[in-house]
């Protein structure tokens, strides 16, 4: 194997900045800033937008489209037109 090619893996400790969550992990990113966690060392820190903590799908918040409810509404504004034969 190659020396010096490889990605340095190490921990890393995502953040979301929505809810402040983070957890840690390891990972190949590359990364600036840096977080002192809970065990008191210091991790390279990557700022995320949605985690399982924020993202509707994993807290319950998600909003289910009702297709009736969509047929219907169609039926409403075009339900007078006569079919093509």
């Amino acid at each position: 194997m190659q020396k010096d090619i490889h990605p340095n893996y190490r921990e890393v400790v995502f953040q979301d900045i929505s809810s402040n969550f983070a957890f840690k992990t390891r990972s190949t990113v590359r990364t600036k800033d840096t977080i002192q966690w809970e065990d008191g060392k210091e991790y390279p820190l990557v700022k995320v937008e949605v985690s399982s903590d924020s993202h509707p799908f994993y807290t319950g918040k998600q909003r289910v489209a009702s297709t009736g409810g969509r047929v219907d509404q169609f039926r409403k504004k075009f339900g007078g037109l006569s079919r093509r034969k």
